[in-house]
């Protein structure tokens, strides 16, 4: 009988690394290409929500399993050099110092997803991952500037969060902020938030825009990803993109995302972008990231689709979260620009604490 039983779960796990393997095989960058351009720029406005789930309505997210994982994690290998290893951002010290010398609006890279960004003196943070860890991966990095640095600099921060992954909402960042903080968030995560020290906190669908009052304005918009939590079950909460309109400039956020028709339908509602924060982070393996995660060359189609003047590459350089080396997304980018001859102008490769004057 143990025999018997043994050898039903061997033949079990045999069949699940079957799957994740024929998964890898037939994914193709064309056929996957295909499949984007196949779906319905009328789906983007359908309902994403059943009675307990969140989802993409243009395109259905692949199911994942653990033997899927594991696929990807033992049997998946990606060569790289020792240069692709090694690469990080620069670190630029004294950003503080550097804030009290300067009158103008600026975005300084904290790292990851994490910007502050100045403008006609209000404050405004992305997704603030201050901490060593994010649950798991550790910083190859330090953060450009501290959170005791930026509470002198404002009571009152504005503070975006994307979606409730553990690199993009930390509740050791968040509960250190001022009490004071206006928090936007996606559907579902407001009452969490508020459990983070944090009163003043608004949830947003996709395609709502709210007024903050002066001429600024925020939107949230669709993304291609997903969402999980311990106490938050798989797409129980809402994962999105944020468009920040001010007098001055207009900023979007793209949090986390795939390559998806999106990006043309945005850069149709909402012309002259002036700064696009595009996620390169996680790409490798293709076959398991696609979806969730675009590439260098999908970024920079994406930031296109936008019509966006500048492109501020987000995401790289601080945790080791997929196959490729947390720095390559920086090589990759300056190499893409090279090889298809763009205009250098219009990327902005800035290293951790450096201030982005406009």
């Amino acid at each position: 009988m143990p025999s018997r039983l043994f050898i039903l779960i061997l033949s079990g796990i045999i069949f699940f690394f079957a799957c994740s393997a024929k998964e890898k095989h037939s994914f193709t960058e064309e056929g996957w290409r295909a499949a984007v351009e196949a779906t319905q720029a009328a789906d983007l406005y359908a309902s994403n929500r059943t009675e307990k789930r969140f989802f993409a309505p243009w395109m259905a997210m692949p199911d994942k399993n653990f033997f899927d994982v594991a696929g990807w994690k033992l049997f998946t290998r990606t060569d790289y050099t020792k240069a692709e290893k090694d690469f990080l951002p620069k670190v630029i010290p004294h950003a503080a110092r550097r804030i009290a010398q300067t009158q103008k609006d600026f975005i300084l890279w904290v790292g990851h997803n994490t910007f502050l960004i100045r403008i006609d003196g209000e404050y405004w943070i992305t997704d603030p991952m201050f901490s060593p860890r994010a649950m798991v991966p550790e910083r190859r990095t330090p953060p450009g500037i501290s959170l005791e640095e930026v509470n002198l600099l404002t009571k009152a921060p504005n503070i975006i969060i994307t979606h409730n992954h553990y690199d993009h909402l930390d509740r050791a960042s968040m509960e250190k902020l001022p009490w004071e903080s206006r928090v936007f968030v996606p559907m579902g995560l407001k009452a969490y938030v508020r459990q983070m020290n944090k009163p003043r906190v608004a949830e947003l669908a996709w395609w709502q825009q709210i007024d903050l009052g002066g001429g600024v304005k925020l939107s949230c918009l669709p993304a291609q990803h997903w969402s999980m939590r311990i106490g938050q079950g798989r797409n129980t909460t809402l994962w999105a993109a944020f468009l920040l309109i001010t007098p001055k400039a207009t900023f979007f956020f793209g949090g986390d995302s795939g390559y998806f028709k999106g990006f043309r339908e945005i850069g149709k509602l909402y012309p002259g972008i002036d700064f696009a924060f595009m996620a390169t982070t996680a790409y490798h393996p293709r076959w398991f990231m696609h979806y969730q995660h675009m590439d260098v060359p999908e970024a920079v189609q994406a930031f296109e689709d936008l019509g966006a003047k500048f492109f501020i590459p987000t995401q790289w350089g601080t945790f080791h979260l997929g196959s490729n080396p947390p720095g390559l997304p920086g090589l990759d980018l300056a190499r893409h620009i090279k090889d298809n001859a763009l205009d250098p102008e219009r990327f902005k490769i800035m290293d951790i604490g450096q201030i982005l004057e406009f």
